[in-house]
């Protein structure tokens, strides 16, 4: 075992199932203590139990909506006073809002922004307070493809995957010479409890799930724990010169042309 994270407190949001339980598995496998943000208390039971027996690390959970400011500074302090520090966060929450701007209800427009955009922010901005006294931080961002290429009937999700591209940058920017590192992720399509829904809302779900793998270049979906590898690199200081960058997994789909 490497112990890449040793030492490290992180923060991990939307922890409790696909791609924020998979970064939350692998940064306690790499010696980081960690904080874990989801609605799902149980889900979040459930997996502070299984890594606190597997790896036997330092865990604290909190049942809380990241689109809460407050809620979110009153977690991020109290993971401040309980670990003595933050060095990493890894937004991951998210929720898929998929219509066309004249369907669109301003609650789902509200729900999409609050969560996906917002809550990003939100967790940001209390986490910098804690990170710059120390002059060190590391920050991820979960985005998406829908961030580079516009899907048909995906609106108003690819503005807060594009927003979320934004505002990596544009902190990583900000804070750059005050040892905040600012990056994001773009995945493509990932074989997560989200996406099975998904496919499970098809019409022909076999047929849905073929039509998307072939047009994918590697001819397969991307599995949480390569996303989860990359935050682990991004995360870590191997890649400390690495700064307002956004990599995408997506198995090369998004450069292809396809209807």
């Amino acid at each position: 075992m490497s112990q890449r994270l040793l030492g490290k407190v992180a923060i991990v949001t939307g922890a409790a199932m696909g791609i924020g339980a998979e970064v939350a598995r692998t940064y306690a496998q790499e010696g980081a203590r960690l904080a874990l943000f989801d609605m799902r208390q149980d889900d979040l039971e459930t997996l502070k139990a299984e890594l606190i027996s597997e790896y036997g690390c330092q865990i604290n959970i909190y049942k809380l909506d990241v689109g809460d400011a407050d809620a979110v500074t009153a977690a991020v302090n109290d993971v401040a006073a309980t670990f003595g520090q933050i060095d990493i966060l890894v937004n991951n929450a998210g929720t898929n809002v998929f219509n066309d701007i004249l369907n669109l209800t301003d609650a789902d427009w509200e729900r999409c922004i609050s969560v996906n955009l917002m809550g990003a922010l939100n967790c940001c901005r209390a986490t910098i307070r804690h990170m710059l006294p120390k002059s060190y931080g590391n920050i991820v961002n979960i985005a998406s493809v829908h961030g580079h290429k516009i899907v048909k009937g995906a609106f108003p999700y690819t503005i807060s995957k594009h927003a979320i591209i934004g505002l990596s940058r544009s902190l990583a920017i900000e804070y750059a010479d005050q040892g905040i590192r600012v990056n994001s992720i773009s995945p493509g399509l990932i074989d997560t409890p989200l996406a099975k829904s998904y496919f499970a809302s098809c019409t022909d779900a076999e047929a849905e799930r073929e039509k998307q793998r072939e047009i994918i270049p590697v001819k397969r979906f991307g599995q949480p724990e390569e996303v989860a590898q990359t935050a682990l690199f991004l995360g870590s200081d191997e890649a400390r010169f690495i700064n307002a960058t956004d990599i995408l997994i997506d198995g090369g789909r998004s450069q292809v042309y396809c209807d």
